[in-house]
């Protein structure tokens, strides 16, 4: 018979416990690995923070010349950001400058008057007051079309649709083009009925179009603003398209302008006047100019505008102010240099004039201040961290900003 003693009672006893203990020993481990992973995520993350806000946080006062290329001077060429590099266009033709500074190619147009937009990878540019207009994507010309009358303004959408204002003795005409230039829509206007077209913008995928419109009317000032659009929601409006307007007595209104694909600007002489347009336009804000304007500019989510500085106790020249999209003011930004182009970027704004630079972040941080050696015709940044592409008068540079001791 089995001996079921004591010693093989406390023998059994003693095994249950080495099991539970073992458990309990690849429990902590499993917590103890789990909560070092933790922390070392914590330390990662808080380290990319760090990182994050010391590069936002951080000021330059030098640059680093990382590439460099000679280009001809021509005093009436000019630079707009064409993708992530530069679109140079003058009476004789167009071209493509990418970071290096280096001419990508070059398209030999005749434009009297030459007149350009960009939209992210594509590009109008025209003879204003003739009838040529050019459709550039980053890899070259896409088509010309040649208009059926003289050509006032133009603008292009992302996808590379474009519309031009066009005019006739007694007519004018809106109307909308593919990129390869066939014709997508046409408005007429009478200049009697509807007055002078001052501009038009188009929506980001080319379905919303925004016009303002200037009449005297016997010795009255009076601007309209039309929003049409030609998706679903404009087809099944009106034969036009028309869906909502906007009228302003004795009040100018020479730029619009669609700051995302469904938030239009409208510009006057008084004040900015915001306009939400998902599909038809609706009043969003405004704000009032404190003083007159001299500059006007806009990035994917705020607006900025810049006057001379009427304090006669500061030394500051100039003032910019900063507004949200609903025309709330961020901040005014004090500053003494003349000026005569400024850079509305995603994060910041780069102002030039003469051979002087001036970045300020959107928060309204001074970020880099700097005296070139030479003339700066356009100055934006360029696809890397810091690094910016800078046209000069006879060469284009892509500097990157560094910090020394002074």
């Amino acid at each position: 018979m089995a001996n079921f003693g004591e010693d093989n009672v406390i023998h059994v006893d003693s095994s249950e416990e080495l099991r539970r203990r073992n458990e309990n020993e690849a429990i902590e481990r499993r917590r103890s690995r789990t909560t070092t992973f933790l922390v070392l995520i914590v330390i990662a993350v808080v380290a990319v923070v760090a990182v994050y806000v010391f590069r936002r946080m951080r000021s330059y006062n030098s640059i680093k010349v990382v590439k460099s290329a000679e280009t001809v001077y021509e005093a009436n060429a000019e630079y707009l950001q064409f993708g992530n590099n530069l679109l140079r266009y003058t009476p004789d033709g167009v071209s493509y400058i990418d970071s290096s500074g280096e001419t990508v190619w070059t398209s030999g147009n005749d434009f009297k008057v030459p007149i350009a937009e960009t939209s992210g990878n594509y590009a109008v540019v025209a003879d204003k007051g003739g009838n040529l207009v050019a459709v550039f994507g980053v890899d070259g010309l896409i088509s010309t079309v040649n208009m059926p009358y003289s050509i006032c303004d133009i603008d292009v959408a992302k996808q590379g649709a474009f519309a031009a204002i066009l005019e006739s003795d007694e007519t004018n005409y809106i109307n909308m083009y593919d990129r390869n230039g066939t014709i997508i829509y046409e408005m007429q206007t009478s200049i009697d009925k509807s007055g002078y077209p001052m501009d038009i913008a188009v929506s980001d995928d080319g379905k919303k179009l925004f016009t303002s419109y200037f009449k005297l009317d016997g010795v009255n000032i009076k601007n309209n603003l039309t929003a049409y659009n030609f998706g679903e929601v404009g087809q099944n409006e009106n034969a036009d398209r028309m869906v909502g307007g906007f009228s302003f007595e004795e009040e100018f209104i020479p730029k619009v302008e669609f700051i995302t694909n469904d938030i239009v600007a409208a510009f006057s002489d008084k004040r900015i006047l915001l306009y939400n347009m998902k599909e038809k336009p609706s009043e969003r804000g405004s704000a009032k100019y404190d003083g007159e304007v001299a500059s006007i500019f806009y990035g994917e989510d705020y607006i900025g505008t810049v006057k001379q500085n009427a304090d006669s106790g500061s030394t500051a020249d100039y003032i910019m102010t900063i507004y949200d999209l609903s025309g709330k003011k961020d901040f005014d930004y004090a500053f003494s240099m003349e000026y005569d182009r400024i850079f509305a970027g995603e994060d910041e704004i780069i102002i030039t004039g003469g051979n002087q630079c001036l970045i300020v972040e959107k928060n309204g941080r001074t970020k880099f201040a700097y005296t070139f050696e030479n003339m700066v015709k356009s100055m934006i940044p360029s696809s890397k961290n810091n690094e910016y592409i800078v046209t000069f008068e006879n060469k284009t540079e892509t500097i990157r900003l560094k910090t020394e001791d002074k």
